[in-house]
Formats: C-alpha cells, structure tokens, sequence
C-alpha cells in the first residue's frame, strides 16, 4: 500500500513540475514559477555536462535554409478505439524515393502531442541542425502518449497516469504501423528511436528497454518515477550491451528528479553498458529538455565510427 501511494503522489509531483514550465516556454516574457521540487537534488562529481549550451539562436527559424514540415495527422487506434492524433514533422526534401529513420518523441503528463512544438519549436531545431549538416534526415513522431479516449490534459489527470503504460500497445500496435504505411520509412530497428521528456523519459526507459527488437536508440530526458527499476528492465546486461546503438540520459542538477536520472546512470556504468550522460545547469523545465533534444538530435542514427 505504500508503494503504490508513492507511486501516486510521484505522478502528481510532476505533474506539477511540468505544468510550472508553462511559462518558460522561449519566447515568453511572463516571470517564471519555480518548479515545486521532488525532492533534494544531490549532483555527485560524475553529474557533469557533457555538452555545452547550445547557441542561443538553435529554436529560432533561420531564412535562406531549407525547411521541413511539421503536420498534424491522424490515425485509428484499435488499442484505445478511437481516432487519435500525432505531430509528424518531415525534413526537408522529403522524398518518396529514399528511406528515412524514425525518432518516436514522447511528452510528459502534463502535455499532449503539441508539447514539444510549445517548449521547443522542433520544426525550426531541426532545420537549423539540418542546414548545418549535424544531424541524420529523419522522420520525428510526436504522439500522443496518453492512451484512453479522452486524451486531453484537462480535468484529473492524475486519474489519468495509467493510460501512459497503456501507450506501449498503442505505440506498437497502431502509431508505428500508421508511420510506416504512410512515410517513407526505414522499418529496421537499428533506425527507429524513442526518447522524451520526464513521464515520457520514463516511457522511453520502459518502451525502449522493453522492446530491443523493435528499438535500438533511447533517449530520456529527466525521466520521471513512472521509470522501472533498471533491475528488470535490463535483466541481461550482455544482451543490452549488444542490442542498444545509443543510450542518451540526460537531467538538470536543479532537477528534484535526478535521482532517477543517476540510478540509470550508476546500473548502466556498473554493467559496462555504453551511454551518455549529460547533466546540466537547468531544473526541470523547457529550456533543459529543449537543449537535451539539440544534442541527442545530433547524436541519434549517426554512422558508427
């Protein structure tokens, strides 16, 4: 019974905590609310950035570069049974005639498939990384990881945590098999990735470490308590070493969450599993799931080497 209040009063907390960054998308002038914390963060000497910020100019449109599509598209759910909703953006030059990789997005639970598109304009992040030649032409989904039918941020929410664990089937069953029916797609799993931010970092551990055959790149940005303990989502170190291409975690060192963020660190060190481990200034809020989105960008579906 504590456990599961636990588990309760984690998803209200960040519920809370996302919802505070409303504010701080770029571009707003209003004051800032400071994030209610989880609890306590204690960065040890490994919680380091590994990259710099990134230019203050990486969210803003750029004139004379080419430019991607960001759509809006729906698809039938038998999952949720109902029709939903996905943000899909599309580099520029898409064309028929190649096979794109896959970045699957996620949001956290106090959002919805337009998210990303308020805390980190991703159309104009992506064609700047484009024009500059940092980052693989991909296909970016940007669904909605509430799976139940009324799938707004709206009302209880918290009524509404389950339905994140539900998204797994809808991601695998319906989302996926809607992308590849309509965009040119690169199906094998070395090129479809899954990252997100806080409840959607935790559906990212969750989806991505639970389905290698299916994903090969994870990313999880200041991933929340929905995260499963390490212990089972990776029960064969060896195997996981040998499946995953990238494994990107990344968290804010004013982020009352961190200590999620370092288990995964720590158990994937301890297993000699490669991955990235970026800690920077920010708590949790757009600006540090907008920078961490910069840089796995540019990491995700690179060439080995």
């Amino acid at each position: 019974m504590l456990r599961i209040l636990f588990s309760l009063l984690s998803v209200v907390l960040v519920l809370a905590m996302e919802s505070s960054t409303a504010d701080e998308q770029p571009g707003n002038q209003q004051p800032r609310r400071r994030p209610p914390a989880f609890g306590r963060p204690t960065p040890g000497p490994e919680d380091i950035a590994a990259y710099p910020a990134p230019p203050e100019s990486f969210l803003v449109r750029r004139e004379g570069i080419p430019h991607g599509k960001l759509e809006m598209v729906s698809y039938e759910s038998a999952t949720v049974g109902t029709t939903r909703k996905m943000n899909v953006y599309t580099p520029p030059g898409y064309s028929s005639d190649r096979k794109y990789p896959v970045l699957y997005l996620l949001h956290g639970i106090g959002g919805d498939e337009t998210e990303w598109q308020r805390f980190a304009q991703p159309d104009n992040l992506f064609d700047n990384l484009l024009a500059d030649g940092k980052m693989v032409p991909m296909i970016v989904v940007m669904p909605n990881g509430r799976a139940q039918k009324n799938d707004r941020a709206e009302g209880d929410v918290f009524a509404s945590a389950p339905a994140f664990a539900v998204f797994e089937r809808d991601l695998l069953s319906d989302v996926i098999p809607a992308i590849e029916s309509r965009y040119s797609v690169d199906a094998r799993r070395e090129t479809r990735a899954i990252a997100g931010l806080s409840m959607g970092g935790g559906q990212s551990f969750n989806f991505g470490l639970g389905n290698l055959d299916r994903f090969a790149s994870i990313g999880a940005f200041s991933a929340a308590p929905n995260t499963t303990a390490f212990e089972q989502l990776i029960p064969d170190p060896a195997a996981a070493r040998a499946q995953l291409q990238l494994m990107w975690i990344s968290c804010g060192n004013k982020d009352g969450l961190l200590g999620i963020s370092q288990r995964a660190h720590q158990f994937l060190k301890q297993h000699q599993i490669p991955h990235t481990w970026h800690v920077d200034e920010h708590g949790h809020d757009a600006k540090h799931w907008s920078s961490s989105l910069y840089w796995f960008a540019q990491s995700v579906f690179q060439p080995a080497g």
